[in-house]
């Protein structure tokens, strides 16, 4: 689609709008644009434009254009300024209700807005959003009007957007291109945010956009519900059809499937016509999702284009896909690359729009994890929720990098409405999961190989992340993280620990260190109450000496532990590490317990910070087991349960007892991770620890038959051998 950028109070503004647009411009090749404020500059190259870096001014927006409604370069001026990374797919709709003559979506969108604030602009933030609430479709968008700029983006978060309020404030489609300009706390705008930015005083205000809902569930038998779904689903790829050829990223898998047969379907009528793209590792032996693209391709009469790469072509990619999407963690890079080579496949065709299955799995349940959730909806909605920090832009600058428009009708806003209300029973069984989209797929003529075909992901089912392995051990790296670290240096992001001094967090810690982020400090909340739902009691006051075993600074937050009060306890300490300590995001040793997860998200939704739960779901017996395998050495603090007694506290935990565990759950359903409150844990070591932990005293305190806790009353760290 385009790339759009601005930069108020800031005396280099011309300077970074243009270096921006020159990072980005792979995102727009059809033109270019700059406005301040009081001109405007548009061509079809950055030679033409009539402004050089030199130009002194404080406040600029830029677009680079990739046309596909009209040609209209931006910016675009009516009684304010726009500039828009969009695709409204109602705008011609939109356009005829309100009586507005528009040469283009964007065109609409600003005098849509400007219409609307004629009657009452009182509060332009809430007037944006009942505009964009009218809208089917994706978008980025910053419109400037008088002394405010606001920035919008589509509630889903397709389309990204980064800022930064810093040396004034700052925005662009790609987080690289305010970095590279020396931008620092450079943020994701949420999706459920609206940004104004008043440019007299320099401050900074959002408003809060209504998300989805899981309520009321529909009503209906699976068989009904499923016509209904199917009916929107349609809807969602008919709108997003373009006049011109396009490509579907096509594994042989359900929900690329699904979408080709319906592409198929509709190709029928006049116009529509596509090409199926896939990508693997070359081999003695077809990668699985290349095998079934072409059996699909033969047996549904799809035209389909193979990319087969060898390993030496997979590391010249990388040295491409790894800066793109800003980050060395292995499957994101694995599914990047992926998708990156069929995208090369596809601009080589010279394809310019390109469909995608994203966001399938998320909302019919389709990983393994959610076989063990406790609540599908409510999981379902998270992953949506949370989709934008984790796909959608890795997804955006894959595509836009080959000059390719991402189209993904999975997440289409009517699709996401309607299915998240769909009833978990209908989604996922002890057998199967995705049951009602692998319905939809058996009606429209998919066979059962495919309509019941388990999920592989996309690096696996590429053979990429394979190579991604073997050319770590031919470079002699430990891990792929080590070796995909050499393209791009710098950690991914900077976090804080919500640290218990139990094993989760610890374990959590870990993973993400592991996968390149870097761990600036610990945050630990001492609660007052022993029975509080949110956070970790026993032994508390020694998450200090694990600090220093780890040598890590320690926020310290004291609480009563009231209910609820509690969370304002905690986002003092959250609020604290990213004064002190610039951290981004905030991880969390959550297994399973939605009433931490969902109360975390929030306080972190609202500072603007991304939340991280690595071990979400996680099998417990495997988790307790990976805990032995990697060195963590720790002990139980309390137990309370049925088949549980003193002599489980104050020792190292073993192997023979995680078998012990394992039975006791298959005997009476005992959590092995301790998830019910089961047991609580101490950790003395492990990878991450310096030094180690050694107990020299502690007392057991008996409560009863079941019920027992330890406090160590003397530690030390001491040298590990």
């Amino acid at each position: 689609m385009c790339s759009i950028t601005g930069f108020f109070n800031n005396d280099n503004s011309m300077e970074h709008a243009l270096s921006s647009l020159e990072i980005t411009k792979n995102r727009g090749l059809d033109g270019i644009g700059i406005c301040t404020a009081g001109k405007v500059f548009r061509a079809e190259n950055v030679n033409s434009l009539g402004i050089n870096s030199e130009t002194t001014e404080r406040n600029v927006l830029g677009h680079r254009l990739h046309s596909m409604v009209n040609f209209v370069l931006q910016p675009l001026i009516h009684k304010g300024r726009i500039i828009a990374n969009c695709e409204i797919y109602n705008w011609k709709e939109l356009a005829v209700k309100y009586k507005i003559q528009a040469e283009n979506d964007t065109d609409l969108l600003i005098q849509l807005i400007e219409k609307k604030a004629e009657n009452d602009n009182s509060n332009m933030m809430q007037l944006i959003d009942e505009v964009l609430r009218e809208v089917i479709g994706v978008y980025a968008i910053a419109y400037w009007m008088d002394d405010t700029v606001y920035v919008a983006r589509d509630i889903v978060g397709l389309k990204p957007v980064w800022y930064a309020l810093s040396a004034g404030f700052a925005f662009c489609s790609e987080k690289k291109a305010l970095a590279k300009n020396g931008f620092a706390d450079i943020k994701e705008l949420n999706p459920r945010e609206i940004l104004a930015y008043n440019i007299e005083t320099g401050t900074l205000e959002k408003f809060n956009r209504n998300f989805f809902s899981i309520t009321p569930e529909h009503e209906g038998s699976m068989d009904e519900i499923e016509v209904k779904m199917q009916q929107v689903l349609e809807d969602a790829v008919s709108i997003r059809m373009p006049e011109e050829k396009f490509g579907i990223l096509f594994s042989g898998g359900l929900d690329s499937t699904i979408i080709a047969c319906l592409c198929k379907l509709m190709g029928k009528k006049p116009g529509i016509d596509f090409t199926c793209y896939t990508a693997g590792l070359a081999g003695v032996q077809l990668p699985p999702d290349v095998e079934y693209a072409k059996k699909m391709a033969d047996e549904l009469g799809l035209d389909l284009k193979i990319k087969i790469i060898d390993l030496d072509e997979v590391e010249e990619y990388l040295k491409d896909v790894v800066p793109l999407v800003e980050d060395s963690n292995v499957p994101k890079v694995g599914v990047a690359l992926t998708m990156y080579a069929a995208c090369v496949a596809a601009r080589e065709d010279g394809i310019r729009v390109v469909f995608s299955g994203s966001g399938a799995d998320e909302i019919f349940a389709g990983y393994d994890r959610h076989k063990r959730s406790t609540d599908i909806s409510r999981d379902c909605y998270a992953d949506v929720l949370k989709i934008y920090e984790k796909n959608t832009y890795r997804d955006d600058v894959v595509s836009m990098n080959n000059n390719i428009e991402l189209r993904v009708p999975y997440l289409d806003k009517k699709f996401v409405d309607y299915c998240l209300k769909i009833p978990p029973e209908y989604k996922i069984n002890e057998e199967q999961n995705k049951l009602i989209l692998r319905m939809l797929a058996e009606k429209i003529g998919i066979p059962a190989e495919v309509s019941q075909r388990k999920k592989q992901a996309a690096q696996y089912g590429s053979r990429f992340d394979k190579a991604i392995g073997k050319l770590a051990k031919k470079a002699g790296c430990k891990t792929k993280t080590d070796y995909l670290k050499q393209f791009y240096g710098q950690p991914n992001l900077k976090l804080g620990v919500l640290f218990s001094s139990g094993k989760d967090s610890n374990y959590a810690m870990h993973v993400m260190q592991q996968q390149n982020y870097s761990i600036e400090c610990l945050i630990t909340i001492k609660s007052q109450n022993p029975d509080s739902y949110m956070f970790h009691t026993p032994n508390i006051d020694l998450a200090r000496l694990q600090a220093e075993a780890m040598e890590l600074p320690l926020i310290e937050e004291l609480t009563m532990g009231e209910k609820e009060k509690e969370l304002d306890d905690m986002k003092n300490a959250i609020i604290r590490a990213k004064e002190e300590f610039g951290i981004e995001g905030v991880i969390t040793g959550a297994l399973y317990s939605n009433y931490q997860r969902e109360r975390i998200e929030k306080v972190c939704d609202g500072l603007g910070l991304k939340v991280f739960s690595p071990l979400w779901h996680i099998d417990q017996e495997k988790e307790m087991r990976q805990l032995l395998d990697l060195g963590f050495e720790f002990v139980f603090s309390s137990i309370a349960a049925y088949g549980l007694n003193k002599s489980w506290v104050g020792r190292v935990i073993e192997e023979k007892d995680i078998d012990k565990l394992v039975r006791l759950n298959e005997k009476i359903g005992l959590n092995v991770a301790g998830e019910g409150g089961e047991f609580e844990s101490f950790v003395m070591d492990g990878p991450m620890y310096k030094k180690k932990i050694e107990i020299r005293d502690f007392e057991i305190f008996e409560l009863d038959e079941y019920t027992a806790k330890v406090a160590i009353t003397d530690a030390v760290l001491v040298d590990k051998e």
